[in-house]
């Protein structure tokens, strides 16, 4: 059996965390637009190291629970370890969940930088929805890849040397016809979560921007987020490029540009990141017969 790869990225999940979101922003969302006023019991697709219990259990109602379901032995001893001695009612499994089933045990099913890595997606959204009591919510936190790449602007270095949007662009898009997934899939979620059925669909933009000034004494946790590592050995980089379809120019640009962002962004390079993560929720709505009544 291989190892599970994001087993093996636990401290990038947690410094790339960091890019996402204002506390704020997410209270505003939990009180204002959710209005969540008591306890509810959250199921997360594909926790990791429990992100998302992190940002939601300190804003949510005394007595929400929360449990998280990842494939990853490591990621969940990881979860467990950071939970052990926080006040919070929370339940961690091994588990693949496209196959685990729930029925409409919870009032909030999420996800976070999940559904972009299935091959299905509809499916693993089914299985959220069917989670869900009745006039539960679906919750889906997605990037928008090339959204992503627009949004960094590097002090001093004209952008396109660096980020080539269009040969990316096409990039993802081919990566989508050849292996079902999506980096994209942020900006269609709330089509999906209608053609599923789910209503009072919405989509929020997370306003986190990053900012890192070396010459403002700027915070070099952010530094550590943002940076690039070297594309590495050239022939292995553009053989991978040409396999999803890149032409040898464009791999030979895309080599050249994350090279050269990786020895640009430096300590003392300043630059700004809006990652701009998408919030896609959705109301599960169910035909409740009354006591008695059959289905026409």
């Amino acid at each position: 059996m291989e190892p599970y790869y994001w087993d093996s990225q636990i401290e990038y999940l947690k410094k790339s965390a960091a890019l996402y979101y204002n506390d704020d922003y997410i209270e505003f969302l939990i009180n204002r637009v959710w209005k969540i006023d008591r306890p509810v019991r959250i199921v997360d697709f594909g926790c990791g190291f429990g992100h998302l219990g992190l940002r939601l259990l300190p804003i949510l109602p005394l007595g929400s629970e929360y449990i998280g379901i990842d494939a990853g032995i490591n990621l969940i001893e990881h979860a467990r370890e950071i939970f052990r001695s926080l006040p919070y009612h929370t339940e961690f499994l091994v588990a693949d969940f496209n196959t685990i089933s729930f029925e409409e045990e919870f009032d909030l099913a999420v996800c976070h930088g999940v559904l972009l890595h299935m091959e299905d997606p509809m499916s693993t959204l089914k299985r959220m929805i069917a989670s869900v009591k009745n006039e539960g919510k679906v919750i889906a936190f997605e990037p928008h890849w090339i959204g992503n790449n627009a949004s960094f602007h590097f002090d001093g270095v004209d952008q396109s040397t660096v980020i080539p949007l269009g040969q990316l662009q096409e990039l993802f898009e081919r990566d989508l016809k050849r292996t079902g997934k999506d980096g994209n899939i942020g900006l269609k979620l709330p089509l999906y979560f209608s053609r599923l059925g789910l209503r009072d669909v919405q989509c929020r933009v997370s306003d986190k921007v990053n900012i890192y000034d070396p010459t403002a004494a700027g915070d070099a946790g952010v530094y550590e987020a943002m940076k690039f590592s070297n594309p590495g050995e050239r022939s292995t980089f553009i053989k991978n490029l040409l396999e999803r379809g890149m032409s040898m120019e464009q791999a030979n640009r895309q080599y050249e540009c994350e090279k050269t962002l990786s020895e640009i962004f430096t300590p003392s390079t300043a630059a700004t990141y809006a990652a701009g993560m998408k919030i896609t929720f959705g109301t599960v709505y169910r035909m409740i017969l009354a006591e008695g009544s059959s289905p026409a």
